[in-house]
């Protein structure tokens, strides 16, 4: 009941303890069971231990796998369409030295890690199918190996049909990640560092092999400080991790998108003497029958999706890391994202323009109902509001959770 009472106050706003005294205003208490009081949440999640988080790790699977067998979470399949795996890390901010496991990490401000692994198709949104909370000075890739085997086999559950891509970055790009995700049946595509073997490959491209491509949108390139909108691709078979034992080698192709390199002090009198490139290279099992490398290259460009996510949460439960103790922190950051996929749930059985609306947006219009409680006749009435905009969406999910019950 406590941690139902948690993700429902997330589910309602709550972004702190103290916030979960929003279960106790108004009519609440006549409506729904359980409205404990803050001090007491905050005293249960202080009681977590490190198998606890386990154990609430193993509801939160269970959750997302009962979801997906009452809601569309994954769309309608043609057993052929990618299922996308996005895995990266983010830093939740904290203040204060009192914060368990807090440090300075990647980012630069003090915090503590937590790494989340979302799954989508092409036209769905992303759930969370996998989350971790670590110390903030953790290495992005630290524990990834076992991450993305449960994350996949937490997907494998919902028994969603289609191949599945891992995408990841540069961080995770290290045979421990790379190796996990085939051995989970999918394949991947991961960014990779400009090493000396992935230089030699480059340099071994032919010249007539690049393909101009042109961005949707212009994409906003940090090293130049400019917009870009148009690029080259080309690919080149490689094997990654060759240094290691022959057994664990993993062929596969390298995707190289090249940039023409902006030179400030050119001018239309004195040109440059030929152009010059900067390279962003990732590899990839996936066949090129399947994806040709002007696809594969779009394909790989859209892992930054999973940066919404981290900016969902943020911008809910996780604006907040509210305890001392590293494992209350842990417990939350798990009801955060049950709250995350519940939300994502009402929303694609709400249907219309919350299939893929964030979850702020969702909480706030159907979720957040502007209604009145009254009694007649021994009985309770939710009296809602007369011309509400949201009233056809509000009564698709409505319908959907309490639907007449299954023959047996």
């Amino acid at each position: 009941m406590k941690v139902a009472a948690l993700v429902a106050g997330m589910v309602a706003g709550a972004d702190s303890i103290d916030d979960m005294a929003l279960l106790r205003h108004g009519g609440m208490k006549k409506t729904f069971q359980g409205c404990y009081a803050p001090s007491t949440l905050g005293s249960f999640l202080r009681a977590f231990t490190f198998g606890h988080v386990k154990q609430l790790d193993a509801v939160a699977s269970r959750l997302l796998i009962s979801l997906a067998r009452n809601a569309p979470l994954f769309g309608t399949s043609s057993g052929e369409d990618f299922i996308f795996v996005d895995v990266d890390d983010t830093i939740i901010e904290v203040h204060g030295y009192l914060k368990q496991g807090s440090g300075y990490g990647y980012s630069g401000v003090r915090g503590l890690n937590a790494v989340l692994a979302t799954a989508s198709r092409e036209d769905t949104a992303p759930v969370i199918i996998g989350q971790r909370l670590r110390k903030g000075a953790a290495n992005s890739a630290r524990g990834a190996k076992k991450f993305v085997t449960e994350a996949l086999g937490t997907l494998q559950r919902t028994t969603t049909a289609g191949p599945v891509l891992c995408r990841f970055d540069s961080a995770y790009y290290g045979h421990p990640a790379v190796s996990a995700a085939l051995a989970g049946g999918a394949d991947v595509s991961v960014t990779v560092p400009m090493n000396p073997a992935v230089r030699r490959a480059i340099t071994a491209i032919d010249a007539d092999a690049w393909t101009p491509i042109q961005y949707t949108n212009a994409v906003y390139d940090e090293e130049s400080q400019a917009w870009v909108s148009a690029a080259e691709v080309a690919e080149i078979p490689f094997t990654a991790f060759s240094s290691r034992k022959k057994s664990e080698r993993i062929p596969g192709r390298l995707v190289v998108r090249r940039i023409p390199e902006l030179n400030p002090k050119a001018g239309q009198d004195q040109p440059t003497l030929f152009d010059t490139h900067r390279f962003h290279a990732f590899f990839t099992t996936v066949k090129a029958a399947t994806l040709d490398t002007v696809a594969a290259d779009k394909v790989h460009r859209k892992h930054a999706r999973i940066e919404q996510v981290n900016a969902d949460l943020k911008d809910s439960a996780l604006a907040h890391l509210p305890s001392g103790k590293f494992a209350a922190n842990s417990a939350w950051l798990v009801a955060a994202v049950m709250a995350y996929n519940l939300t994502r749930t009402a929303g694609i059985l709400a249907q219309g323009m919350f299939a893929k609306a964030r979850t702020g947006t969702i909480r706030t219009k159907p979720i957040n109902v502007p209604a009145r409680i009254a009694s007649s006749a021994r009985r309770q009435r939710l009296h809602l509001p007369d011309a509400w905009p949201w009233q056809t969406e509000w009564e698709n999910l409505f319908t959907a959770t309490h639907a007449p019950p299954q023959a047996a």
